[in-house]
């Protein structure tokens, strides 16, 4: 049995269909056959079903095919070990965040990184979907909202975060110290694009299930576009309380839910049977240090444009 014909054999079961198999690693599909033959004459059981023109994977061929891809996956954790003693404290990593939190939460936590890990090549990916790519292997870790339990994925809490509400310093609203869930019915919202945005169906859910939709007058991409809606009194935007941590040289009040706060629970996650290197664990320490257990504040923000 040689690696290649594993390699082949991986293939034929994703794709169903040795033409299209053979055309993917670049071989004839004549070649494909015989290998995929050899295979199931030395493991001594067929690996497929062959139905007329389609095919499907046997009892043994899903065995086969389990047991392969965990042996890449551990030949691919070995190399990415072997470099990392050969670069030592380099290396490569690729960090996922959602939209929202990027631009002024995170992007200085990553700056700060680089500063202290140089010699790290960082690609940061901005998504919604994070579980999903670091499932793929897409990314190598997601800072995101607690996912659905998978065991294929380790998930590790950072802090749990209540929404509040910032507005302009000139809104009506400005001088209170908090404000309850049922006031926000009588407001204009600024928000983000529902296919944008977990953070917008998951307000919008929370406050239709204490009895109100909200108001959405505005909607917009980014964050720094909706703090100007705000600052310019066209409405007020619902925000988790940490976003506001990052945020300098801005003329607005951050206003505290007091009775019932959208809450969510945010968390890094990597999958557990991918071997994490140097870089990766340098960063999920780093990133814990940086944002486990961070409680945003109300605070009165100066604001310069």
């Amino acid at each position: 049995m040689e690696f290649r014909q594993l390699e082949y054999f991986v293939a034929v079961s994703e794709e169903l269909h040795f033409t299209r198999a053979a055309d993917k690693i670049g071989i004839s599909q004549p070649n494909l056959s015989l290998q995929i033959k050899a295979l199931e004459e030395e493991i001594g059981m067929p690996l497929f079903d062959r139905i007329g023109k389609r095919i499907a994977l046997t009892e043994a061929g899903s065995l086969l095919l389990s047991h392969t891809r965990s042996m890449f996956q551990n030949f691919q954790n070995a190399l990415h070990e072997i470099d990392d003693l050969r670069h030592q404290r380099g290396g490569n990593l690729s960090v996922g965040a959602l939209p929202s939190e990027l631009d002024f939460h995170l992007t200085p936590m990553f700056i700060r990184f680089m500063k202290k890990y140089p010699n790290i090549k960082l690609k940061i990916a901005s998504d919604v979907n994070l579980a999903e790519l670091v499932l793929k292997t897409e990314i190598d870790i997601g800072i995101t909202v607690k996912p659905l339990f998978d065991p294929r994925l380790v998930v590790r809490p950072l802090a749990r975060e209540e929404y509040g509400v910032v507005v302009s310093k000139e809104h009506k609203l400005s001088a209170k110290e908090s404000i309850s869930l049922i006031e926000l019915k009588e407001l204009s919202v600024v928000m983000y694009p529902r296919e944008f945005c977990w953070a917008r169906k998951f307000v919008e859910d929370w406050c239709q299930r204490h009895g109100f939709n909200l108001n959405v007058l505005v909607e917009t991409s980014s964050l720094s576009s909706i703090l100007q809606f705000v600052k310019e009194n066209i409405g007020v935007a619902v925000v988790a309380n940490s976003l506001l941590e990052s945020i300098d040289n801005l003329h607005l009040r951050y206003i505290p839910i007091h009775d019932y706060p959208p809450k969510r629970e945010m968390s890094i996650i990597y999958r557990a049977d991918k071997y994490r290197s140097h870089a990766a664990q340098a960063f999920i320490q780093f990133a814990e240090d940086e944002l486990k257990d961070r409680r945003g504040q109300d605070r009165l923000l100066n604001i310069q444009t």
